[in-house]
């Protein structure tokens, strides 16, 4: 098995989620650091055109998509276990609300003005109005929720997950901690961060002990490495994950395809096809400096496509 390579940046909500994953897991990672906004280049060099953070490596295999990459975890090192049986498919339905509904109030939530100071501490006024432009143009039909109302949905959700909490139990689904725990808690920590914004969790306090208790497990044991030997490990690669296409939807191995995500980001990435099943995406595509990787994209929330003739 080689090295598991996160790259993700220190700021990034859904790297936190995989971060804290790393950590219940007791795992080692290889860590590199990628810009908060494009141009990405060596990103794009494995991904293909996908720029969401974070995306993990296995030497030629790219895989993209937080609720991906904790599956693959997951099989990597299973315990303790973040899909546990008795509780696998209602916890999943939580981490996608939280991966999804609960994300999208509470990050825009913690960018007013009284939160933004924290969040990017002596950032210039230009960076922001960059920064500001680049995520617009991620989510260019996304409807921001005003701040009242962004406050009133977060005190319905912060209730909901207090009242999960009110028998005594350690984590959402009781213990050890599951997926579900992960995907909550990494809004929470942004918000953690934004000063004076975390006062709305102030009138939960099984939510904020929680959280705390989700927090101890830590980031897992990281050792830098840069973009460029990340790549290079990649163009070194020959062997590469296992892959199916399952019959009957239509594609065969080797089809031209573009594979995007449907909420967000929704940047096409060509390749060719490798795995199409319930579970995965998988395209093949070349790269000069990387070489030939398989980029990986969940099922859920991604589209594939036969590729335009020209």
């Amino acid at each position: 098995m080689p090295d598991l390579i996160l790259h993700h940046y220190a700021g990034s909500p859904f790297s936190e989620k995989v971060r804290l994953i790393l950590g219940f897991k007791g795992m080692s990672y290889q860590s590199v650091n990628v810009p908060v906004m494009l141009p990405k280049p060596d990103v794009m060099a494995l991904t293909g055109g996908y720029r969401r953070t974070p995306f993990m490596q296995l030497g030629a295999d790219i895989y993209c998509d937080s609720a991906l990459m904790c599956k693959v975890i997951d099989r990597i090192q299973p315990q303790p276990s973040l899909y546990p049986a008795e509780t696998a498919g209602i916890a999943s339905i939580v981490a996608q609300w939280a991966d999804t509904q609960l994300f999208w109030i509470a990050v825009p939530y913690s960018l007013q003005p009284a939160g933004v100071g924290h969040l990017f501490p002596n950032a210039p006024a230009e960076f922001m109005k960059t920064f500001a432009a680049d995520r617009a143009a991620m989510n260019p039909t996304f409807r921001r929720p005003t701040f009242p109302d962004g406050e009133a949905h977060l005190h319905n959700y912060f209730a909901w997950l207090e009242a999960m909490l009110a028998d005594g139990r350690h984590f959402l689904f009781g213990a050890p901690a599951c997926i579900a725990d992960f995907a909550a808690a990494q809004s929470v920590w942004f918000m953690r961060r934004a000063g004076p914004v975390a006062a709305v969790l102030a009138p939960y306090p099984l939510v904020n002990a929680w959280y705390d208790r989700v927090d101890a497990f830590g980031q897992g044991e990281s050792h830098k490495m840069t973009s460029a030997d990340a790549i290079a490990l990649a163009a070194a690669t020959t062997t590469y994950a296992p892959t199916n296409i399952t019959a009957g939807q239509g594609f065969a191995e080797g089809d031209e395809v573009t594979v995007m995500p449907v909420d967000y980001a929704a940047d096409l990435v060509p390749g060719r096809l490798k795995a199409l099943n319930t579970e995965e995406i998988v395209i093949a595509r070349t790269d000069e400096r990387a070489g030939l990787v398989h980029v990986h994209f969940p099922r859920v929330s991604f589209q594939v496509k036969k590729a335009v003739s020209p």
